[in-house]
């Protein structure tokens, strides 16, 4: 009986890192290392393990970690990662093993995936962030800039020779589809799971997140806002409700967006909002039953690039939700086909106050909607996203992936 190919997962965050990211990743590796062996690299201090059956041998690199606010030592950072895991995976990988690689630094992938072909090793790439498209939507570069169109040339370097390309979100493959060379046969769409147990959850009167006043419907904003995110959209939309007294917001969570939120609540403290310190993972069930409808706010042409994964935990609690993007986005499209909730246009105050108002209107309908989302959030179970990740790599070490 053949021994199956190993595989080596590239990744810059694992546990005990407890970002998303980390935590997806270190589930997947621990589900794959059941069927071979499997190295992961990572960047993450105290991740470095010795592999044992059934589970992944962690290989941990020393890496550079500047402040947020130093941009070019960050950069420099990246770079630096990016140059240490091409020489890990290039003393690792040998001809027949599958090198999985994840996008996060966006840097990472080219050198990862350079090493890999170098040694004759199959390639994967999970993408999480697509650039240079999350920089435009940003509004951090032009999409005629030299940068964009160098990564854009890397990107079509890259993307034509990967043996599969895994995607989150439905809203991505037609992005990549403009590179030249990419096949209908390479893409994957594997979504993200539910972090916490599916079940809807009644409203909990006593919980201090419903705080001043819990007869108050109650509107919810957390997690992390990064440069896709468009906080300040729903603090407008707040401000346009402060007359209506049935209506409250809780506010919690981390981020550069966190800080726009606060700039603005300092200027201008509205009754109607509550902020709250970043809520404690133990605590984050309660605070997600809190409310009564959540919101995730995008800017504009965030479709296929930023994929909302705190959904599915706000889902897996029973909660609709509204989304300000684009109809044609992953998280629009789940809400689109259960009518789960309510997608408004981006970077738009009153609209998102106006689908606040209707659902504030009608409880009973928005609290059905929440029950709905609960049984959606089922398909969205960690066992069968992991079973698609086994399946994709046992036909990428087989050679059978592209078509």
């Amino acid at each position: 009986m053949d021994t199956p190919a190993k595989l080596i997962i590239a990744a810059q965050f694992y546990p005990p890192d407890t970002t998303t990211t980390a935590v997806y990743v270190g589930k997947i590796a621990d589900s794959l290392a059941r069927d071979r062996q499997v190295v992961v690299i990572s960047a993450t201090s105290g991740s470095g393990t010795a592999g044992h059956p059934g589970k992944p041998e962690i290989v941990e690199l020393k890496s550079w970690n500047p402040r947020k606010s130093a941009l070019l030592q960050r950069a420099a950072a990246i770079c630096l990662l990016a140059a240490q895991m091409f020489f890990s995976v290039l003393r690792r990988a040998r001809p027949g093993d599958v090198v999985f690689c994840v996008t996060t630094p966006f840097t990472l992938p080219y050198t990862v995936l350079l090493a890999a072909r170098l040694r004759g090793a199959r390639t994967m790439l999970l993408i999480y962030d697509l650039y240079p498209e999350a920089l435009e939507a940003a509004g951090m570069v032009r999409s005629n800039s030299l940068a964009v169109r160098l990564i854009r040339f890397a990107n079509t370097l890259l993307f034509r020779r990967l043996d599969a390309i895994i995607v989150i979100g439905r809203d991505v493959p037609p992005l990549i589809e403009k590179y030249r060379g990419v096949t209908a046969g390479q893409l994957h769409f594997i979504p993200n799971w539910a972090l916490i147990p599916i079940g809807h959850r009644k409203t909990d009167p006593a919980s201090r997140f419903r705080a001043p006043d819990p007869s108050k419907f109650t509107v919810g904003l957390s997690g992390n806002l990064g440069f896709t995110h468009d906080p300040a959209t729903v603090f407008e939309a707040a401000r346009l409700l402060r007359k209506e007294t049935d209506i409250h917001f809780v506010l919690s969570g981390w981020g550069v967006g966190w800080a726009v939120l606060n700039d603005l609540f300092a200027k201008d403290k509205l009754e109607n909002v509550t902020m709250f310190e970043p809520v404690p993972e133990e605590e984050l069930v309660e605070f997600l039953s809190a409310a009564d409808l959540w919101v995730i706010p995008y800017r504009r042409h965030i479709a296929g690039v930023s994929i909302p994964s705190r959904l599915y935990n706000i889902l897996a609690v029973g909660r609709p939700v509204v989304v300000t993007s684009e109809t044609n986005s992953e998280g629009a499209l789940v809400l689109g086909e259960e009518a789960i909730g309510w997608v408004v246009p981006p970077e738009n105050p009153a609209e998102l106050a106006r689908a606040i108002r209707e659902a504030a209107r009608d409880r009973r309908a928005t609290m059905d909607k929440g029950v709905r989302a609960a049984g959606v959030a089922e398909r969205y179970r960690e066992d069968v996203a992991l079973a698609g990740y086994r399946q994709v790599v046992n036909h990428v070490a087989r050679g059978r992936t592209r078509r």
